[in-house]
């Protein structure tokens, strides 16, 4: 990532707000928090951005922190797990080496993962980890979810470039490739989602949103009958 202009520093000493409660390695913090100032909700919730290689499958994974599922809901605390590298075909990346717009629109979708959880009980938390690993169908609903939640908060410019980055990228593997196109929005879809949003008031962008869980739920109640 290049230096930081005057200017960049000054906004990002801006956004040392947002790190009320949260825990960041320094290498990807003002990237975070840029991520973070999209979602004014999550200021004082407890979140730990964790590097992890035990993530196999991913390059981000946000979850809840069992142990605090059981308090009450302000004390909850979530992880946001994330692959110190990325893998290529032919080489292996530092992940803090990819551009920043792509970093930033990979941690609004787990941020926007990390509001879904935050509108559910302990049960409803306990049921989308059960589901989410057992349900393909679940987990494109669960990412949609995700991604309306960062369109709607204004992040559809660094989703665009994560899945763009994504797709396009000549050295990631065509399966992990089809993985995301399967799973995950297109940005053709996001570019219809930011269309279909623009159109509405702010209420109605949050009644959308709640249709979107419920759907999601309604979903999770038929597959567990």
């Amino acid at each position: 990532m290049g230096s930081y202009t005057d200017r960049e520093t000054h906004i990002n000493g801006h956004l040392q707000g947002f790190s009320n409660n949260k825990k960041i390695p320094k290498v990807i913090e003002q990237l975070a928090l840029k991520a973070l100032s999209y979602y004014p909700e999550l200021e004082n919730a407890h979140i730990r951005f964790v590097f992890s290689r035990k993530l196999k499958k991913s390059v981000m994974a946000a979850r809840p922190v069992v142990n605090t599922l059981l308090q009450s809901r302000n004390k909850r605390a979530y992880a946001i797990l994330i692959s110190p590298v990325f893998k290529l075909t032919q080489s292996i990346e530092p992940i803090h080496h990819l551009p920043e717009e792509v970093l930033i629109g990979w941690l609004g979708h787990e941020l926007g993962h990390i509001m879904d959880y935050e509108q559910r009980t302990v049960w409803g938390v306990a049921k989308f980890g059960l589901l989410y690993w057992l349900s393909k169908r679940y987990v494109r609903k669960a990412e949609r979810v995700a991604d309306t939640f960062a369109v709607n908060r204004g992040m559809a410019s660094y989703l665009l470039s994560t899945k763009t980055f994504i797709l396009g990228h000549s050295e990631l593997s065509t399966r992990y490739k089809e993985k995301i196109a399967r799973l995950y929005l297109s940005p053709d879809d996001i570019v219809e989602l930011v269309s279909e949003m623009e159109k509405k008031t702010i209420p109605e962008k949050e009644e959308f949103l709640t249709n979107e869980v419920a759907l999601m739920q309604r979903n999770r109640e038929e597959e567990t009958g």
